[in-house]
Order: structure tokens, then C-alpha cells, then sequence
């Protein structure tokens, strides 16, 4: 389980402003094992923000972003039962920093193949200085095609890209109140004031949307689940990531992560480059 608010802006007016503001937090059991953020090619090509090292998905992830400008995120669908012989989703992710073909080419090859999957979500971009940036989205459990976004402020958790779950539209009106004000701060407040909304505890319920697509599986856990930062015993959000891009293409990338399963110990890690193009 995840979720995430973006704010897509190709071209801002102002060189102060950014081009690309996103913030995430990846949900998970806290002793499931993966690494960090860090770059993981031997070139320093793509950043992700970790790794999955259980047993059989290793290498595949849910966010990440290349020095050539291809950014790709995904969450999962929340579906009562799941196919234990479906292909890996976290391959889609680390399938498509690698790859050759554009967002949109891209996604359009997975659409096709998306039955093969459990229910997922996936953000892909190429953000180009230059010709400018587009991001596409595709979800297996929507529309058969890959969507074009338009400039504005989205939010994707566990079902479609803005579904009205409560817990989304609220972290989407925190997040917005933050990003209206982001030229006015310093990168790094501007990085901590986005990870105090991914950290927000507060349930937004009752919530029939989320308990109709969940079932019997959401309702032991749904008061913890219905907030943007989930607090399970063994279970919950254990990495906020933002990114952030300005009108020149400079990239920071801040992760903050959850050590030793405890959720009284975490790490900041920042890494900044600029896009090749």
C-alpha cells in the first residue's frame, strides 16, 4: 500500500518555481527486507528509492528517477485476493528507467500485458528540459489506455488516480497548501513541511469507498489504513520520499526511511543531480 500527491507544472513562469513536486510514502511490512535509496547502476544513472530484496521479487521497486529524466512511481490496487502466479508489478517500475521507449510507448506495451498482473497504478514521465516534460498514467483496473496528464495537482493511493477517498483528498488539500507556498520557501523547509503531511495520522472516516473495494481485508486494520501515514503492529509507512525539480532541471531527491523495523529510528538521505537534458 502507498500513496502520493504530484504537483506537474512543464513550464513555470518563474525560475524560482518548480517544474515537478512530488511526495510519496511507500506502506509495507516493516521486516520486509529491501534496500535504501541510492543509485543502483554502476554508471550513477537511475536513483531509486530502494530496492525489494524478498526472496523471488528481487531488484524491483516502486520509485525512481534517471539523470536522462525518465520518473516512474507505482502503487498497488487494493483487491480483497490477490494472484499469487501474477508477474512481479515492482519489475514495471525499474522495466521502464531502463528501457528505450517514451512514457507513453511504454505504458501503451504494459497496457497490453496488464491482465498478467495484480491490480496496479503507474506513473511514467520523461521530463525533458528542452521539448518539455509529459507524464502518463495507467492503472490495470481503469481505462484500457494510457492517460496523458494535463498540468495540475493529482493524488494515487490504492485504487485510480483520484479516486475520492477521504484519506486522499485530504493529504491532496495538505499537499496543495504546501506547493501554493513552495517559491517562498527554502528547498529544505519546503522538503520538510511536504514529509510532516506524509506523516499525518490523523483517519479520515468512515470512508464506504475504501471498505467497498477493500472487504473483509481492509476492516481489522481500516481506522490505522484511513490516515496517509499508516501505523500497524509490523505494518505501515516506512519511507516518505519527495522530489523535487526546478525550471532548470536541478533534482533533489530526499528519502527518509524507517531502521530496524522500529519506528522511533529513521535516516534522511538526500541526493541531488541535474537532468541530461
Amino acid at each position: 500500500m502507498c500513496i502520493l500527491f504530484f504537483k506537474f507544472d512543464p513550464r513555470p513562469v518563474s525560475k524560482n518555481a518548480y517544474r515537478l513536486i512530488l511526495a510519496a510514502n511507500r506502506d509495507e511490512f516493516y521486516l520486509r527486507p529491501s534496500k535504501s535509496a541510492d543509485f543502483w547502476d554502476s554508471g550513477n544513472e537511475i536513483l531509486s528509492a530502494g530496492l525489494d530484496m524478498e526472496e523471488g521479487k528481487e531488484g524491483g521497486t516502486w520509485l525512481g528517477i534517471s539523470k536522462k529524466g525518465k520518473m516512474a512511481a507505482l502503487t498497488n490496487y487494493m483487491q480483497p485476493k490477490i494472484d499469487k502466479n501474477a508477474k512481479g508489478r515492482g519489475a514495471l517500475v525499474t522495466n521502464f528507467l531502463t528501457a528505450e521507449l517514451d512514457s507513453y510507448s511504454y505504458l501503451k506495451k504494459v497496457a497490453s500485458e496488464g491482465h498478467l498482473y495484480n491490480g496496479f497504478n503507474l506513473i511514467a514521465a520523461d521530463l525533458n528540459t528542452i521539448k518539455g516534460d509529459v507524464i502518463y498514467y495507467y492503472g490495470n483496473k481503469g481505462d484500457p489506455e494510457p492517460v496523458c496528464l494535463n498540468p495540475g495537482i493529482y493524488g494515487l493511493s490504492n485504487s485510480l488516480l483520484d479516486t475520492p477517498w477521504k484519506k486522499l483528498q485530504f493529504g491532496k488539500q495538505l499537499f496543495t497548501d504546501v506547493v501554493k507556498h513552495s517559491q517562498d520557501l527554502t528547498k529544505e523547509d519546503l522538503v520538510q513541511e511536504l514529509i510532516k503531511v506524509m506523516n499525518n495520522q490523523d483517519p479520515q472516516l468512515p470512508d464506504p469507498a475504501i471498505e467497498d473495494q477493500g472487504k473483509d481485508y481492509i476492516l481489522p486494520i481500516l481506522n490505522k489504513y484511513a490516515a496517509i501515514c499508516v501505523r500497524c503492529p509490523n505494518y505501515g509507512t516506512r519511507t516518505n520520499t519527495v522530489i523535487l525539480v526546478d525550471a532548470e532541471g536541478h533534482v533533489t531527491f530526499t528519502e527518509r526511511t524507517m531502521l530496524n523495523a522500529d519506528v522511533d529510528q529513521w535516516k534522511t538521505s538526500t541526493y541531488q543531480f541535474k537532468l541530461q537534458l
